[in-house]
Order: structure tokens, then sequence, then C-alpha cells
């Protein structure tokens, strides 16, 4: 055999043999699944605006900074942002999963998470926007890509502003039970300046807003609370309503409250602040203050769940 004819061959041998090397000692097992994820990462979160009614398409990094800059206070502790980073990203992850046939994947406002275009920003902190977007930046950066998962499955990462003391159990408030989101103590949520709330309006109001007919005599037996103390179900004269129809009707900030009738008025008052499952923000901050890392945080408020990396 030639010197030609060997060269030819060995050529043909590495070609073959070089990419069988590579695939079979090099590609991790989970190489499939780390692409469909960088996939995803990859993608831009499309947006659906609701005062243009136009969709956007936003990077996915970038669009979290711009959620965290609605949803959190700039002033918080670091950590406490990494957390609602995280938080953020899982939610919007999920979402992009869950609609990839639909014509968008979120709304930008509080019926999913809200969005904060540049405009409104520089237009909300004026000289501060440099400062506060970077402190936002290195909360998403310091934990670029990282979301939230249970036995594998991406978790619905529930947020909120401040509990009542103690967070719900989903399915007292979603019907959904799900592991993760089980009721557990925050009673640090008391540093929150709207952790307690009152409300005063007349009577007369208060029985138009509840389509209830006048009478001078108030009656209130509240029927079941939640885990957490919140009202589930409360009969006003003879009427039973759910606790989020009050919440709803009389605008109240959260479902643990208490009625009293004060001569023509009547006075309301609440704990918290939100639907109470998941994260409390007020509850992050709290934890951080106190030293806690946000991984910890988000161990605490999403009971058993693993932080995985896009």
């Amino acid at each position: 055999m030639g010197d030609t004819m060997k060269k030819l061959l060995l050529v043909c041998f590495l070609i073959i043999f070089i990419p069988y090397l590579i695939v079979t000692f090099l590609v991790p097992e989970d190489y499939e699944e780390q692409v469909k994820f960088y996939i995803v990462s990859n993608q831009k979160v499309r947006v659906y605006r609701d005062k243009t009614k136009k969709i956007d398409t936003i990077p996915l990094e970038e669009y979290v900074s711009h959620v965290l800059a609605g949803e959190m206070p700039v002033t918080f502790d670091l950590e406490a942002l990494k957390a609602q980073a995280v938080a953020a990203r899982t939610y919007v992850v999920r979402k992009m999963k869950m609609r990839k046939d639909k014509k968008y994947d979120v709304v930008d406002t509080v019926s999913d998470q809200v969005y904060l275009d540049d405009e409104t920003l520089k237009k909300n902190w004026k000289k501060e926007y440099e400062s506060k977007m970077n402190k936002i930046k290195t909360a998403v950066i310091q934990t670029k890509g990282e979301y939230l998962t249970y036995k594998d499955e991406i978790i619905t990462a529930f947020f909120f502003s401040t509990s009542s003391g103690k967070t719900e159990n989903s399915e007292e408030v979603f019907v959904k039970a799900l592991p993760y989101l089980t009721s557990v103590d925050s009673s640090w949520d008391k540093i929150s300046p709207v952790f307690t709330d009152q409300k005063i309006m007349t009577l007369k109001n208060f029985y138009n807003k509840l389509n209830l007919k006048y009478s001078p005599t108030l009656t209130v037996k509240i029927i079941e609370t939640s885990e957490a103390g919140s009202v589930k179900k409360i009969k006003i004269n003879k009427k039973e309503f759910t606790g989020k129809e009050v919440r709803q009707k009389l605008n109240l900030r959260s479902t643990y409250f208490s009625i009293k009738k004060n001569d023509t008025n009547i006075v309301i008052n609440t704990k918290g602040f939100g639907h109470g499952v998941g994260m409390s923000q007020y509850g992050a901050e709290a934890m951080a203050q106190n030293g806690k890392k946000y991984d910890e945080i988000l161990k605490y408020y999403y009971q058993g769940v693993e932080i995985k990396k896009i």
C-alpha cells in the first residue's frame, strides 16, 4: 500500500473516529435537556403591553431586570432582590413553555408580572435611574439563568407583598394543592409598612358595595378561615360570601380582615397585602436583613425546591 493511500485512510479514520470520541466522552448525559433550556434562555419573552395593546419581544434577562424594577422596591437588600429575580425568571420560563403556541407569553401587569420599560423607569427615577438600574442588574447577573424546580418540574413561583404573619396553602387560595406552596411562618413581615391597614366607610356604602339591602342592624359571622387565619367564608346579614368576594368588592388589601360596626360607620381592619401564596417580598427583605442568602430565602418560602441553572 502506497504512502498516499495510507494518508488517505488515516484522514478518513480521524474524520469518523474523532466525532465519536467527542460525543462519547465530552458531551454530558443531560445534553439534550441542557439544549432545551439553552434554547428557552435565548428566546425572547413575548410581552403583551396592556396600554399600547402591542407585543414586545424582550431578551429573557432584560425582561427579568425590568420585572424586578416593577415588582420589588430597589431599596431592598441585594439578597432579597436576587431571590425575587429567581422567582420572576422561574415564573416567566414556565409561562414561555406553557404558551409557546400562543401569541404572547405574559402580560406586563399584575395579571402576570409588572414589567416597566426604560422610558417609564427614567421618568420615575430621574437622576437615580443609573444607580438603581445597576443594583437591579447586579441581582440579575449574580443569579443569571437560575430557576426553581420541584421534582424536575419548573414550579409556579407565586409571590406577593406582605403576609399576615403566615403564608397561605395554595389550595386555600388557588384551589390546586402544590406541595412546594404550603403555609410557613412569616411573622417578621411586621417590618412591612403595609402589614396592617384600616378602612372606614358608611354603613350605606358598605351595603351598596356588597349588594345588600340596607339595615341598621349588622350581623357578621366568620364561617371558615384558612390555616393562616384568613377569611374563607363569611356570613353578613344572612348572606354568605367568600373572603375573596369581600376583599374584591370592598377593595381590601387581603382576605385577613375583621368587620365591625361603629355607630353609622363600618370599620374594617386587615393584615397583610396580596394573595399570601409563595414568597412574601417583605418577608424576604426581613430574612436578608438578618443575614439569610437568596437561596435560603427561596428554599424557605418554596418548600422542597431545587435551584437549577439554564
